[in-house]
């Protein structure tokens, strides 16, 4: 039996630009370029960045009047519909929907499984709540149990254990260092390169 193929596919850095490094450039907080890159510690790394935006007095709206501006990639549109005519698509990612909206609009409203931020009647944001721990590896191996194979991309560390977890994983365009820590997955570098190792590992279409 032929098992149907879902892809699992990270969002910052594979279908969007960063989002914490645009509201660092934008607002001139060097320290809020720090991202999943650089910190494998997914939960010392947002409870840093709630203090950094505490010490700088933004809210929720400063970082959505900066997301407002962003566009997807260039040819994360395309690849996304060549993607979804072959195969689901699941969009996992550790950012917050309050975050993901505008981007997701852009890119046709994708299957997104995310996180949720908690904010005070000023707008401040005060916590943040993952949807469940590990939710990128628990979600593929959630999908694997429904009887299909997953093929996952990413670029972070976060997204390390969800390209262990599926039958196939791939690194997109990542950093030097999580290339050295992780060669069991293949490195692609151009949306032409990801096809071709989604159609090869999901027996896909070309």
């Amino acid at each position: 039996m032929i098992r149907p193929v879902i892809a699992c596919l990270d969002l910052e850095g594979v279908l969007i630009p960063e989002i914490w490094i645009n509201v660092a450039e934008r607002t001139g907080i060097t320290e809020l370029r720090r991202t999943t890159r650089d910190e494998p510690d997914y939960d010392k790394l947002m409870k840093w960045r709630l203090g950094i935006l505490d010490q700088h007095k933004l809210k929720l709206a400063d970082i959505q009047a900066v997301i407002g501006t962003m566009k997807p990639l260039d040819g994360a549109g395309e690849f996304l519909g060549w993607l979804r005519e072959r195969c689901q698509v699941i969009v996992l990612s550790d950012t917050f929907y309050q975050f993901a909206l505008p981007l997701m609009r852009q890119l046709g409203y994708p299957t997104l499984f995310c996180n949720n931020l908690e904010m005070d009647g000023s707008g401040k944001i005060v916590n943040y709540h993952m949807r469940q721990p590990d939710q990128k590896r628990q979600s593929v191996k959630a999908l694997k149990t429904l009887n299909f194979t997953i093929i996952s991309a990413g670029d972070s560390y976060n997204d390390t254990p969800m390209l262990a977890e599926a039958d196939a994983g791939v690194l997109f365009c990542p950093p030097d260092n999580i290339i050295k820590e992780f060669p069991q997955f293949p490195v692609t570098k151009t949306y032409d390169e990801l096809k071709a190792q989604f159609t090869r590992a999901g027996n896909l279409p070309t």
